[in-house]
């Protein structure tokens, strides 16, 4: 039962958001408390009060932890949330403490909670029963591959890596164009992890055997070039660091193995990183020759580093599954679907229910002079009600509509908009009627979206 537990409520991603539930309580909190990407910055602290108050019974280091890893930029490929403050750096340096950072929703985050207001998910009861929680995320957003996660549960782990917007959505527009693509078919589009630090990745074999079995390991280097100086000495220039490497730690490293003459060749080591990027200088000797320095390098340090990927999330929301790159995709799709299928219903049951209340307005005013003398006969608003139910067949909410109608809806011009706003909803239902009788225009929103 615990290791269930931990598995399903804590350790685990599911297939359509992406998201572990400590990061979708995150985010559900942050827009339920409005701070959308338009909104002002709040303390971090807030956020992870109402988190912890009514959704995550858990500890306050854990939640905060969790948000700051989803507001850096060098953690993840696409920062669901948008931070203010110091949210820590590559070199391990830890984030200020809540009570001075601040945050809210970063604009992409809006994708992924969009439509959530439009019955396009299931809610569940919080842990204390006070309050619904959303089961899963609408996701607008491949979110799973876009940031990829990292998580190890009772006996079971997962890494997945990011990748590339643009080239997720091609793939996916492909895959429903063509559900019998193959893995190279999908290749042409999603080529390969992108991870936020940048870095090249090695051997194309290995990442489609990753993504055709879900499990394998992916080469990374750090972005390196040798320069030659005006008096003839090189150095070694490297701008991009391999993904979840600490850089300090790196140089610290190559330090210490020059000093155990280790490593040969290196007159001097400097980190001259700044806000515009990385940047680690590495000084060789007169004598040394570079490319054999730097191979030293790859070999004996984090500048070369193996991704093991294992893309285990869960399905349907209870099932532990590794998944090939064809079956994430396809379980996003067919969660779309399902989310647009949800949005579609709840959008046509508000016109019909905004129809209903048109009719009956219009019936009111077809037949005006004898709606007032009804009105004006009647004791009080309850028998107006009734009398006017009876004497036009009228439903009790077409009743009541015209009892709170204002006198400014007689003029002819309020007429006319009320006929205009009822022509354009049976528009409406006809088209919401018509996307939810085919499967395959259902599809074709997805496609579009």
């Amino acid at each position: 039962d615990y290791a269930m537990s931990v598995i399903v409520s804590r350790a685990l991603p599911d297939v359509r958001d992406g998201l572990k539930p400590v990061h979708r309580r995150i985010l559900y909190a942050m827009w339920q408390l409005g701070l959308r990407p338009g909104a002002k910055y709040r303390k971090s602290a807030t956020v992870v009060g109402e988190v912890l108050g009514k959704y995550h019974p858990h500890s306050d280091i854990a939640v905060y932890d969790a948000m700051v890893r989803m507001a850096q930029d060098f953690a993840m490929r696409y920062p669901l949330v948008d931070g203010q403050g110091n949210f820590g750096s590559m070199d391990g340096d830890s984030a200020a403490a809540m009570r001075y950072t601040e945050a809210k929703l970063a604009r992409i985050s809006d994708a992924l909670l969009t439509d959530l207001d439009k019955n396009t998910i299931d809610f569940a009861p919080n842990y204390d029963n006070t309050q619904k929680e959303p089961r899963v995320l609408p996701a607008l957003l491949p979110n799973l591959l876009l940031n990829g996660t990292v998580g190890i549960a009772v006996g079971m782990a997962t890494n997945i890596p990011p990748h590339n917007l643009t080239e997720l959505i091609n793939g996916i527009v492909h895959l429903i164009d063509e559900p019998e693509a193959t893995v190279d078919d999908l290749m042409k589009f999603i080529t390969g992890p992108d991870f936020p630090t940048g870095g090249i990745i090695y051997n194309r074999e290995d990442i489609k055997a990753a993504y055709a079995t879900g499990k394998g390991s992916i080469v990374m280097r750090a972005k390196s070039e040798i320069v030659e100086e005006k008096t003839g000495a090189f150095r070694i220039l490297i701008t991009e660091m391999p993904y979840q490497v600490n850089k300090s730690e790196l140089i610290s490293h190559i330090a210490e193995l020059v000093t155990e003459k280790k490593l040969d060749g290196i007159r001097d080591l400097r980190d001259e990183s700044d806000k515009d990027g990385v940047r680690v200088v590495v000084e060789l000797k007169k004598d040394a020759y570079p490319k054999k320095v730097l191979n030293r390098l790859f070999q004996m340090t984090q500048l070369q580093q193996t991704f093991h990927v294992n893309m285990l999330a869960l399905v349907d929301g209870i099932q532990p599954r590794v998944l090939t790159l064809k079956m994430v995709l396809e379980e996003y799709v067919k969660h779309r679907r399902e989310v647009i299928r949800r949005r579609t219903q709840y959008e046509l049951d508000v016109a019909k229910a905004r129809d209903h209340i048109l009719k009956g307005l219009l019936i009111a005013l077809a037949h005006i002079d004898e709606i007032i003398r009804t009105i004006k006969k009647s004791r009080d608003k309850d028998e107006a009600k009734v009398n006017l139910i009876k004497r036009f067949k009228l439903s009790d909410l077409q009743a009541v509509a015209i009892l709170e109608m204002r006198l400014q809806q007689l003029a002819n011009l309020e007429r006319l908009k009320i006929e205009q706003e009822h022509d354009e909803k049976v528009k409406l239902i006809k088209e919401l009627e018509a996307i939810l009788s085919s499967p395959k225009r259902i599809t074709g929103v997805v496609r579009k979206e």
